[in-house]
């Protein structure tokens, strides 16, 4: 459904908007993804009782410089990993950070595929089309970058947490962060990073 979606917002595109119109349009989704610097991690107003925690810019900006490194030292296809990385929380600019006490998992996706659909809607059509599909594949967790992002995505978690720890927030709070980059990451470099985390 999505996909004819697309293809008829493609025809409208083609049909109504001037190349100045498609400017401005892309302007509104450079305002949409900047929102993302105002955006708090809610995981850490929640478990650490913290009124200025790092923004989900700050988690996303993290995350790329991690999976830039990580990538190219195994040699994948980096460019397309951070890609992944830069759409994957963009939903979070009009939804929140919404945690699993918050929203049911089934309801957190469907409020994040809405809101993602209304933020790349005016993007010309070609970036539409490869922002959706990476947006999917990102979703489905199968392929090698995929899981890759959602691991990297846990071990920035772990970062961040090691970096609170040290700021004397009381261990019993931080370490379930720990514990869900454990049970979540498996690639053998990431997992070495994890453990010297948390030595």
């Amino acid at each position: 459904m999505f996909y004819y979606y697309c293809i008829r917002l493609r025809s409208e595109k083609l049909i109504n908007h001037s190349p100045i119109v498609n400017l401005i349009l892309i302007l509104d989704f450079f305002k949409t993804a900047s929102n993302l610097k105002e955006i708090q991690r809610q995981g850490w107003v929640d478990k650490l009782g913290m009124t200025n925690p790092e923004s989900v810019a700050d988690h996303t900006f993290a995350m790329a410089i991690m999976g830039m490194v990580l990538s190219d030292s195994k040699n994948y296809d980096t460019e397309k990993i951070l890609k992944m990385i830069l759409l994957h929380d963009l939903a979070e600019s009009v939804t929140g950070d919404l945690t699993p006490e918050q929203k049911p998992k089934h309801e957190k996706i469907n409020l994040e595929n809405n809101a993602f659909e209304k933020i790349i809607k005016n993007l010309p059509s070609n970036l539409e089309e490869q922002y959706v599909s990476l947006w999917n594949e990102y979703l489905k967790n199968e392929s090698t970058e995929a899981i890759f992002v959602h691991q990297i995505d846990k071990l920035e978690m772990a970062l961040q947490a090691e970096i609170y720890s040290q700021k004397n927030f009381p261990e019993k709070n931080v370490k379930p962060f720990f514990d869900s980059a454990k049970k979540e990451i498996t690639d053998p470099n990431l997992l070495t990073l994890l453990n010297q985390l948390t030595k």
